[in-house]
């Protein structure tokens, strides 16, 4: 986990940097961040700054009270909440969303998702595909782990592959390397201490049977100063010279590489002053802030409003340098209380959003950053006589596409009556995917991978990018 402590100085060259970083249990030597770099040298190399900020709704969202409302259903199929006109003309969403219902040019509201594999994790919101799929050679990788295979750079002094998400996709491990190897890792800052998220009692077991090899990248505390890190690069350096000098085939040249980029991100600051809220514009603090930070939560496994910040934290990441960066809303899985629940959820979802794409535009960022917003899958139409809930339903799910140079302003797809069945252009998750990754100047459907065996696996095996948008 990434802590920042200690006190700031400046160089001679007036830019401010922490006093004290630690490196943690694994030693600078075998520090994972470098594993997670190594082998970037031998990618493809492109200067474009195109990103992803992937917005997992942990549990999977209710469509018919989001962007799908059936105001002509019956009562216990459409709900407690009514439609509210937007700036697309004839599109109507939930009154939750006021703020999303006023910047409605500038989404897609995709009402067709097809495609889910039913599974409670964030895999397939993170890769496309199911969670078995390859799994007998690591299994397939997620986005952010190819981008960082084929984008990332050896000068890279942020990584480019960060996963801010919670909950049960960090239980679940969802942002996983696949055949990739642990080389392509996310790196996983704790945010523990910024975002409160309680896991339920089986969660919080299954987390402590996988112990901490699958969320921990990097540690920093007060222990180690610059200066000692830089003695123990080169003392290590002294030690490892005989083995350097009978290397053949170059691979501690390699580790030094690796090595100085893992102290690169750790030293510039970029990533720790990326982090650290407290070096934004107050005024774009506020922008970010919803109100009701004290409000008692629904449900003891809901965010509160100030998860809203999680999406701040997304934007200085992708300034920063990032290329791919996910984080978690929860919880949708609302099997009770559906309707209380949403009327906390929705609003840090419609002020996260519109907080987001504007600051992103007035910055000139948009076009050059693809937003993406969905779960798992939607939920049902009828809500539970008992518990007022809704359950799972992997037949259709909501999504919403925002920035990537895109042609946003449109609703794509449709449901029959119960918002139960596609009637309309079904959109698949590759679909998604393989526009993600066209938005990034990856051609998925023609871009290989090698796997474990040596065999090229193409990056997506169906799907095409959403004609409507390119």
């Amino acid at each position: 986990m990434l802590r920042i402590l200690g006190k700031q100085y400046r160089h001679c060259d007036g830019v401010a940097r922490r006093d004290f970083l630690k490196v943690g249990a694994f030693g600078f030597a075998g520090l994972t961040l470098a594993d997670l770099l190594r082998a970037e040298a031998a990618a493809g190399i492109a200067s474009s700054r195109k990103s992803v900020i992937n917005v997992h709704l942990d549990g999977g969202p209710p469509q018919m009270d989001m962007i799908d409302l059936k105001p002509q259903a019956p009562v216990e199929i459409r709900g407690e909440f009514l439609p509210i006109s937007t700036a697309i003309p004839g599109l109507q969403i939930s009154e939750l969303l006021p703020k999303l219902a006023t910047i409605a040019n500038d989404f897609v509201f995709i009402r067709s998702l097809v495609g889910s594999d039913g599974k409670h994790h964030a895999f397939q919101c993170q890769s496309g595909f199911g969670e078995k799929d390859l799994q007998s050679i690591g299994g397939r990788p997620v986005m952010g782990s190819v981008v960082a295979k084929l984008k990332g750079k050896p000068s890279d002094t942020i990584p480019p592959f960060i996963d801010l998400m919670q909950g049960r996709p960090l239980v679940r491990n969802s942002a996983r390397p696949g055949f990739l190897g642990p080389s392509y890792q996310p790196f996983r800052p704790d945010i523990s201490h910024l975002f409160d998220r309680e896991l339920e009692p089986g969660m919080k077991n299954e987390l402590a049977r996988l112990g901490a090899d699958h969320r921990v990248s990097l540690s920093l505390n007060a222990e180690l100063s610059v200066d000692r890190l830089n003695d123990r690069r080169s003392l290590l350096a002294g030690l490892d010279k005989i083995r350097r000098d009978v290397d053949a085939s170059g691979m501690m040249a390699a580790m030094d590489t690796f090595g100085k980029q893992a102290a690169s991100i750790l030293t510039s600051g970029n990533l720790a002053d990326a982090m650290d809220l407290e070096k934004e514009d107050p005024r774009i603090l506020e922008r970010y802030t919803l109100a009701g930070s004290d409000t008692p939560l629904e449900h003891y496994t809901s965010e509160s409003p100030k998860a809203v910040l999680k999406f701040l934290l997304a934007r200085r990441l992708i300034e920063a340098g990032a290329r791919c960066v996910s984080i978690s809303i929860s919880d949708f899985d609302t099997h009770s209380k559906n309707f209380p629940r949403m009327r906390q959820l929705s609003p840090i979802i419609d002020h996260g959003l519109h907080a987001l794409v504007t600051d992103l535009k007035e910055r000139g960022m948009l076009d050059d950053v693809t937003i993406v917003a969905w779960g798992e899958f939607g939920r049902t139409p009828r809500v539970n006589r008992d518990d007022g809930g809704r359950d799972h339903w992997p037949r259709v799910g909501p999504a919403l596409l925002a920035g990537g140079g895109m042609q946003t302003g449109q609703v794509l797809g449709a449901t029959d009556r119960e918002a139960g069945d596609v009637i309309e252009r079904p959109i698949h998750y590759k679909d998604v995917f393989a526009t993600l990754y066209r938005n990034l100047g990856i051609d998925a459907l023609q871009t290989t991978l090698v796997d474990t065996q040596g065999r090229p696996q193409y990056l997506l095996d169906s799907g095409e990018p959403i004609r409507e948008l390119v």
